[in-house]
Order: structure tokens, then sequence, then C-alpha cells
């Protein structure tokens, strides 16, 4: 049923994209005939022709010029509500009605022109995303009982596995299974050199295995791959209006009413109060008519934010909507999380110390295998059993400290025992029953809180010993047991993470872009946390902190700045992400909670799109006062002229649509950003 769905899916998006292409060619025919018919009357008109081929030329300009303005209109109308194509219909009436069926058809045929290049300018923005469906392929060479065989990519399950030969697209997301190769993500991550793969990693569909020969495991459908859900999620985004395009949808129709009333007084006072003749008065309000109506403002805004949306998701960056590019530009302040976003998120137990190790009672080795009840009542563990008590605890959660406890455990390929009765403290630790005991796992703020005022056998060893794991940039805890005689430390977990390669460059291209704090916000230790923030350049350091402590932060630098984002993983992160004016979630291609949660998205998970993102936004923004700036100052410019020297129509109509399709060409520029 699934299959069957997607496939529906993609036909009807298909067709959709087909209609709107020979909607466009057809809109471009309209112009052409509007054109000739222009060029036919004004030529007949010179040369004396029949009158009949004259107004023949006009009849073709005016019906095929003013086509789609007045079904445009008229939609408008039944709402009720008036646009500016209803503006343009009537000025190009008013100009045939005083004799100047000339002006008139220039006026439709460079309205319809523009609004053409207009569409082709948006189109362009989108097609720019939707092209990366053609990159996906239609089947997949699946393996079963040994074989291949040709399969639609709809109807291949998760688990399956395909292959994958060199200069081939990858149908689905996997793992690889067999083989080594280097893999072009650029069309989904914006990353420009190819990725090495080897069994264990991930590839993704519509990207290009290189080198060598892969075999695929499936683990997404074809609707659920990353290059699907990128696609998705960019037409959501193109689909939510900026700031400043919904200020000028709200301000339109008053406007265009404005442009109504107008000209309306420009009629009626001048013959009523100065007994002007009709013709020139109704001639010079037509004219006006034009010169103000807001076409070049109304299309500036969605010409430069879409192709701004189209632009960052080709070089891995998605915003998701046409605000956060918009308030993005004003961002002077930026809070990171530490792990999996200024450091690689690898995080890996590099110390296992039990606080005595034991020998049994022959001499011999206790076997790290068994987790000897003797041991553990005595509180003398071996490193090995420590690790797989540790693990057995660990196994239940999901924190990154958690995952690298239980991966070492796995690695030294250590029994881990059955746990009960699991509770995570978030910021904290976590404890569960092991055994008959209760074992506590936790950072000193752990001990210092939840097992506050409680005695506990080995506590200043202990957070000895983890304060100097953390001098050298470490993070650490404790195994504490809790039994009936009491609590006793075990011994002590030290992790390590590798800080982001790129991560200071980047921080230095924010400052150069005009961001004028960097903080970090962690739950990690102090004391890494300032060695990496030391290492890195960053302003101020807050640790230790609890995910509602993180949102206390943000709204602080909130007071203090004009616009604060944050940056994290969107999993713990989620409060202080929301709370934040703009939040950047460390997508890592298909991370659910990072798509769901941010608002721009760097899928490559590469530090430094995220300077390329905020110099996009800033351009975006000069773009905007560009677009305005020509826009408003045509209209200023050509309605002063037109009260003072009394400028003909032909020369308002060049300057209204002239100033439309530039902006329009302005906005469209974007596409080619590059920082």
């Amino acid at each position: 049923m699934g299959s069957l769905s997607s496939s529906v899916s993609d036909v009807a998006g298909r067709s959709v994209a087909l209609t709107e292409r020979l909607e466009l060619r057809r809109q471009a025919v309209f112009v052409v005939l509007t054109f000739f018919g222009m060029i036919g009357g004004l030529l007949g008109s010179w040369f004396g022709a029949p009158p009949w081929f004259v107004w023949g030329c006009y009849g073709v300009a005016y019906v095929f010029g003013g086509w789609y303005g007045l079904k445009e209109s008229i939609a408008a109308l039944r709402e009720p509500a008036v646009e500016i194509d209803l503006l343009m219909i009537i000025a190009a009436l008013g100009a045939l009605y005083i004799g100047a069926p000339f002006e008139g058809a220039m006026l439709l045929f460079l309205f319809s022109l523009s609004g053409v290049l207009e569409d082709y300018a948006i189109g362009r923005s989108r097609t720019a995303i939707k092209s990366l469906v053609e990159m996906r392929p239609e089947s997949a060479q699946v393996l079963r009982d040994g074989e291949e065989s040709t399969t639609p990519i709809d109807d291949v399950a998760v688990g399956d596995v395909f292959v994958v030969r060199p200069g081939e697209r990858l149908p689905l997301d996997g793992v690889v299974e067999s083989g080594e190769s280097t893999v072009d993500q650029s069309s989904l991550t914006g990353e420009s050199v190819p990725v090495a793969k080897e069994p264990g990693d991930e590839v993704f569909s519509g990207t290009i295995n290189e080198t060598g020969s892969l075999e695929v495991r499936v683990t997404h459908e074809s609707e659920e791959s990353a290059i699907s859900r990128l696609i998705t999620m960019v037409e959501q985004a193109q689909e939510k209006r900026a700031p400043t395009q919904q200020l000028i949808d709200r301000f339109e129709q008053p406007y265009v009413l404005g442009v109504f009333a107008m000209t309306a007084i420009a009629i009626v006072l001048p013959l009523s109060l100065l007994n002007h003749s009709f013709e020139p008065t109704f001639y010079r309000a037509m004219t006006l008519m034009v010169a103000a109506s807001p076409c070049a403002v109304i299309i500036s805004t969605p010409a430069a934010v879409l192709s701004a949306i189209s632009a960052g998701g080709r070089q891995g960056v998605l915003f998701k909507g046409g605000e956060h590019i918009e308030t993005a530009g004003d961002v002077d302040a930026i809070a990171f999380d530490k792990t999996g976003t200024l450091t690689e998120g690898n995080t890996r137990l590099t110390d296992v110390y039990a606080r005595e190790n034991v020998v049994s009672t022959d001499g011999g080795a206790v076997d790290s295998n068994l987790l000897a009840d003797s041991a553990l009542e005595n509180n003398s563990l071996n490193d090995d059993q420590l690790l797989s008590l540790a693990a057995a605890v660990q196994s239940r959660s999901e924190h990154h400290l958690a995952e690298a406890t239980v991966e070492a455990a796995e690695e030294r390929s250590l029994d881990v025992p059955d746990v009960s009765d699991f509770e995570a403290v978030v910021g904290k630790g976590v404890n569960a029953t092991v055994e008959g005991r209760t074992i506590h796992i936790g950072n000193p703020r752990y001990v210092e809180t939840v097992l506050a005022d409680r005695p506990i056998d080995g506590r200043e060893s202990g957070l000895d010993a983890v304060r100097e794991l953390e001098d050298n940039g470490k993070t650490s805890v404790l195994v504490v047991s809790e039994a009936d005689e009491g609590l006793s430390v075990l011994g002590w977990l030290g992790f390590t993470d590798t800080i982001r390669s790129d991560a200071a460059e980047m921080i230095e291209q924010l400052r150069e872009r005009g961001v004028e704090q960097i903080v970090m916000l962690t739950g990690d230790n102090e004391r890494v946390a300032q060695y990496i923030a030391d290492e890195l350049g960053i302003d101020e350091v807050y640790a230790e902190l609890l995910p509602e402590e993180k949102v206390e932060h943000v709204e602080e630098l909130q007071e203090r700045h004009e616009a604060v984002a944050m940056v994290g993983d969107g999993v713990n992160d989620a409060p202080a992400l929301a709370t934040a004016d703009i939040s950047v979630g460390m997508g890592g291609v298909g991370t659910d909670v990072a798509l769901e949660t941010a608002d721009i998205v760097l899928m490559s998970d590469k530090l430094d799109r995220l300077p390329y993102a905020f110099a996009l936004s800033k351009e975006t923004r000069r773009t905007l006062y560009i677009n305005f700036a020509i826009a408003f100052g045509a209209i200023g410019i050509m309605v002063i002229a037109i009260l003072t020297a009394g400028i003909p129509l032909p020369v308002a109509v060049v300057g209204h649509e002239g100033s439309t399709v530039l902006v329009s060409l302005i906005g469209l520029r974007l596409l080619r950003f590059d920082d």
C-alpha cells in the first residue's frame, strides 16, 4: 500500500511539474502574440493600413495581453478582493477609451512579459530543489538468494540489500554491508569532496558512488529517504512567507484601493474645480494608476527569498521558512551546545578505574566476563567488571556517554547482566537495580544533589579522581553501589570527545560576519567545557546545565542582543532551540529530530556551512533593501514626474514594468550565491 501511494505521489508530482511547464509556455506564447499585435497595430496606423487591420492587431494584443490579468481579477473579485491585475486591465482599457490603443497594448505586453519572467524566476528556485527528484533512480539492483534482480525502489523493503556500482546513483538510504568506495554527496550535503565509505557507514539516496562496488542494506523506504525528506522540507519552507512578504500581503489590497482612490481624485478634482478638459485629465489619471501600481514591490520579496532557500538547499543548508532567512540576518549572538556540535559527538570511553582491583582467592585473575557477587559485595571489582556493571545500567539510556560505555563493553566482549527499575535524572545521571543492588552512575552534581546528605564510602577519593580527569579535558562519572550497608564508590569512568577540525575557523568567520558574542551552553562539567572553550576562543562558558537552565541563559542573551541563535543537536537542546530567535540543528543527513525542531538544518553537520547560512541571510536582506529601493524609488520618481512634467503613459509603462523585471532578476541572482 505504501508503495502504491508513493508511486501515485511521484506521478502526481511529475504531472504538476509538467502542467506548470506547459502553462509557462502558454503564457510565453500569449506574450509573443501580444507583442506582434501591438507592433502590427502601430505599423498599420503609421503606414495607413485599413482600419480593420489596425484594430484587429490591437484586438489580438488586448485579448492575449489581458487574458491572464482578467482571469486573476475575476477570481479576486469573487472573494471579494482587488489586486494589481485589475489596475492594469482598467488602465489599458482607459488608454483605449481615450484613443491611445498603442499605449494600452504596450502596458499589457510589458505587464504579461513581467508576469512570465516572475513565474520563471520563482519556478527556477523551485526547480533547483525539485530536480533532486530526478537524481533518485527508479529501480535498485536487489540481492535475493545470491542473485541480482532489478526492483522498483517502491518495492524495496527495509532490510533488503542492493548493489551499486561505480558511477551509479544510490537509489535508497542504507548502511554499507560490504565493499569500499568514495561517494559524492554534494547533491545532498553541499560537500565538495567525496566521502570515503566502508562497511558500517551510512549512505544516502541520490548520491553518486564513485570508485568501488558497494552492497548496501536498506534502512529507509523510498518516501522516507533523506533526499525525499529534504525535498518535502524545502517545498514546505517555500510556502512559509517571510515577515516582509506577510507585511506586503497585508497591505496589498489597501494599497490597491488607495491607487483607485488617487486615480478617481486625479479625474474628479481637475474636472470639477479646475475646468480641465476630460481627455488629458483622464490620460494623466491612467498614467498615475500605472506608475503607482506596486508590482515591483510585491514580487521583490518572493523572488529573493525563494531563490535563497534554493541556494541554501544546494549547499547543504536547509532554511525551513522565509521568516528564518530574514531573522538570521540579524543574529549578533550565538549559543553553542558542546557535544555533537563543537565536538565530533563520537564520545569514547578512555578511562576505567575500579576503586579496588581484586584477584581470586587462588591468586589467579578473576574472569572479567563474570560479575562476582562477592566482589560486588566487598566493593572489590576489577576494571572489566566495573565496565560490565556500568554498561548494564547504561544500556537503558540514550545519552552519548551511555552509548560510549556500552560500545566499550562490546569491544571487550564483556557479558552484561540484566537490570531493572531504570531511572534517569536529566543532566545528572542514571540508576538501576543490578544483582539486587541499586547502582548509581552520575556526574559530581548527581552525587551532590540526588545522593546529598547520605554518607558514601570513598566519596572524596572518587570526586578527586573525577576532578583530575576533568582537568585533562575529559568528562567523568562516578559509579556508586547502594545496598543495605549503605553507599560505596565502586570506581569512575572517563570519556573524551574530539573538537571538530573546522570549529575554530568557523568561530573566526562568525566574528568577521558581525557576531558579537559566542557562548557555550553544556550539561558537561565546567573544567571540560572551559578546556574546549579556551581551545576555540569562545567568550563565555556555562556548564553543568539542565535543559531548563540552558533556556534561562538563552533568554538572558536575548535581553542583551538583537537576535540570538542556538546551535545544537536537536535532542537534548530542544527547549533552548525553541526559545532562541533562530535555532540551528546539526542534521547529520536525515536526523529526524534535527529536521523537525530546528529553523535551519546543516544537512552535512559541517560547521563551515553556518557562516555561509548567515552570509546568505545577510545577502538576502541586502537584496530585499535594494529591491525595495528600486520599486518604491521608481514609483516615487514617476508619480512626481507625472504631476510636474506630465510624462506620457508609455514612459510610465516602461518604468513600471522595467522595475518589476529588474527586481525579479536581482532576486534570481541569489541562486548563484556562494560565500
